[in-house]
């Protein structure tokens, strides 16, 4: 067959695989305008409505309206500035879908109330300004006032920063609502703001290779090697280990080391191994698309144990 064949649209359905009924639809919309007309008025239709059609399914398929459709098949629009616009259209529907079924999956997972579920879907509605200014507002309640005096804090503030990506996944959206919600925890941002303060005065004793680390890496560090060996922390092969890391807490603080200075770094341990700062920290990683962090509760739930049979009351 060559250009000049015509074709009913009973043919022209058996060659596109549409039905008739659906190439009547475009064609009385001006889409797809038939060629010419039998002498009974049936419509007739070239070759090039072949492609036309084949065409037209295609954007219909992808989401296309009827009218840019129409634009699109006379020229008057360019298809790869229609399907720019439609694939950034689709990228917003998806980041919503994504958003509602995060937030879904949430609820479901937990057992929310009507309350909880509120909250979550508009923690997980807020733009990147919104967030940004929620979770300044979080760090400036938590290192406010201390990191112009140490600048090593600026550092710390960074790496508690979460950072939702463009294109988030189900399990980022959920870490960043939870996340969020314990940002706005007043009792939360109390205990994170007193073991920064604490920090910030064992921070005022430098040597000359700069700041101490800080206390909780040191005792994860010390009694790393006690806990793979299985020692208890009340018996006397913990003693050393004990030594270690409370000898380098007195010279932190610059006194010696008694059962006053023990207690009190049993107390800041405690403070630090509060599980809600794990669980910022887990994740943290999670919305950053970072490794997960290495848990500092085995180490210490050990230090604590150990200084407390050590320390008489």
């Amino acid at each position: 067959m060559d250009g000049d064949t015509l074709y009913s649209i009973g043919e022209l359905a058996r060659r596109t695989g549409l039905t008739v009924k659906t190439i009547r639809f475009y064609s009385d919309r001006g889409i797809v305008a038939p060629t010419d007309r039998t002498p009974a008025g049936y419509r007739l239709y070239g070759i090039d409505a072949v492609a036309r059609l084949d065409l037209v399914r295609t954007l219909r398929e992808l989401g296309l309206d009827l009218s840019t459709i129409r634009k699109v098949v006379d020229r008057e629009l360019s298809l790869p500035e229609v399907a720019a616009a439609h694939a950034e259209a689709l990228a917003v529907q998806i980041r919503v879908l994504r958003l509602r079924h995060a937030v879904l999956a949430a609820v479901a997972a937990r057992g929310s109330t009507p309350e909880e579920t509120e909250l979550m879907h508009r923690l997980a509605q807020l733009s990147e300004h919104e967030r940004r200014r929620l979770v300044g507002e979080f760090l400036d309640a938590v290192f406010g006032g201390l990191h112009a005096a140490f600048p090593a804090f600026a550092g710390v503030m960074r790496s508690m920063t979460p950072e939702l990506p463009d294109n988030p996944d189900a399990e980022q959206v959920q870490a960043w609502v939870e996340l969020a919600e314990l940002s706005l925890d007043p009792g939360f941002r109390t205990s994170v703001r007193q073991l920064a303060e604490e920090q910030a005065a064992e921070q005022v004793r430098v040597d000359a290779a700069g700041p101490r680390r800080d206390i909780a890496a040191v005792v994860r560090d010390q009694v790393g090697p006690a806990l793979a060996a299985g020692i208890e922390p009340a018996s006397p092969q913990a003693d050393p280990f004990v030594a270690a890391f409370t000898a380098h807490y007195a010279h932190l603080l610059g006194r010696s080391d008694d059962i006053e200075l023990r207690r009190r770094l049993a107390a800041r341990l405690e403070r630090v191994n509060d599980s809600r700062r794990e669980r910022y920290l887990q994740l943290l990683a999670v919305v950053n698309g970072w490794p997960a962090p290495e848990s500092l509760a085995p180490a210490l739930d050990w230090s604590v144990q150990a200084l407390r049979v050590r320390t008489p009351r």
